[in-house]
């Protein structure tokens, strides 16, 4: 077998070697700040799957509010990432540098959340009508509250800006183009009473697509009507979030752009991305030959450990091709040595079983953190090993 590097380092070296030198980089103003707010350009960038930011970092003022708003973690991270994904079908990141949202604020996108309100609702609350902008269906007082939440769910949970800046000619950043992601229930959850149990509706994805695409019109138009996104391009996507109980994130499905000062967004691309756990019934019936590489692979780790039966697979594809494989150790050792030499075992049965053009990344664990880290990227023969200290 080919000789694997197997590196152990300190969290402190390892942030030491991966400090940037601020003394290379570059200085921009922009176009909106004073001459003397000189913002940095890093030169360094990870890979040509993200973007640079520029220094210092501004939070968009909606920070936060997508943790109570999506169902799960990997739903929030994925939703994030996935979204530059799509950014980069039409900003290209060498060009183009990354900036959280700084247009829509906090109490905009709380207002556009909301459910539409009947005339009773408003008086209840003391609105006016213009204050009546909840881009969700209204939902009816009274009745069957069953049949009122089927037929009238919620439908958009959250709403993501991300900027993508760009030097002018005159050298500054400025402006280059908004993304807005759109997170769309897969499940509606509702109570009867405050504080009750928790019931819910399944949304159909074609209906749930065919409302995101309503919603997303309705967005640009309301976009638009922000002084500083008059003219730029606008890109709008729209994701759908798993149930509360996945263990996989969900995906972005569509896109569709809105050219500079247009108030009409263009034909809808589809996204043909998923995740999908191994193992799993979805496995087994659309992805069985990805399956029976991870099936030989935890076969192979329940031998060394015969009462183990913890690998857990997420599994990334793109145009129905399996692009990533990330799995989950977790494991009780009873030393340092045990947990090198598993980890140099697991490191092998990488190269055995998973072919070179996926991604491969095996976290193994215990309860006392993290153990080791084995990547193997696209194309690459040989893994990194990181062994926690």
């Amino acid at each position: 077998m080919k000789k694997i590097m197997m590196l152990v380092l300190s969290l402190s070296l390892l942030l030491a070697g991966c400090a940037p030198n601020f003394n290379k980089q570059e200085e921009v103003v922009q176009e909106d700040k004073n001459e003397e707010d000189k913002a940095i350009i890093p030169n360094y960038k990870i890979s040509d799957k993200y973007y640079r930011t520029l220094l210092p970092f501004e939070p968009s003022e909606s920070r936060g509010l997508v943790v109570n708003n999506i169902s799960t973690k990997y739903d929030i991270n994925e939703f994030e990432t996935g979204l530059m994904r799509v950014a980069q079908n039409t900003f290209d990141p060498d060009n183009y540098l990354f900036q959280e949202g700084q247009y829509l604020k906090r109490d905009t996108v709380r207002a556009w959340l909301n459910r539409k309100f009947t005339e009773g609702q408003l008086k209840e609350r003391k609105l006016k009508k213009e204050e009546n902008i909840g881009l969700n269906p209204m939902i009816a007082d009274g009745g069957d509250i069953d049949k009122n939440n089927e037929k009238s769910p919620i439908y958009l949970a959250h709403i993501l800006e991300h900027n993508y800046l760009v030097k002018n000619d005159d050298g500054k950043v400025g402006l280059g183009g908004v993304v807005i992601g759109l997170a769309m229930n897969s499940v509606h959850y509702y109570q009867k009473e405050q504080y009750g149990a928790t019931y819910e509706t399944k949304i159909k994805h074609e209906v749930l697509e065919r409302e995101g695409k309503k919603m997303a019109e309705e967005v640009l138009q309301r976009v638009r009507q922000i002084k500083e996104l008059k003219d730029v391009p606008v890109t709008i996507a729209l994701f759908e979030q798993e149930a509360r109980t996945s263990v996989v994130p969900g995906s972005f499905f569509a896109y569709a752009n809105a050219p500079k000062g247009s108030s009409k967004l263009g034909g809808w691309e589809d996204i043909n991305e998923k995740y999908v756990l191994y193992p799993s019934n979805e496995a087994e019936k659309n992805h069985r030959d990805d399956l029976t590489a991870f099936l030989n692979f935890k076969q192979d780790v329940e031998t060394y450990f015969p009462n183990f039966n913890g690998v857990i697979g997420k599994a990334f594809y793109a145009q129905d091709q399996l692009q990533e494989v990330n799995i989950d150790i977790p494991i009780q050792f009873y030393g340092k040595a045990e947990g090198i030499g598993f980890t140099q075992y697991v490191t092998g049965l990488v190269v055995k079983h998973f072919p070179e053009y996926i991604s491969v990344q095996v976290n193994i664990s215990s309860v006392n953190g993290p153990e080791a880290l084995v990547v193997r990227k696209a194309d690459q023969s040989e893994p990194f090993v990181h062994i926690y200290q």
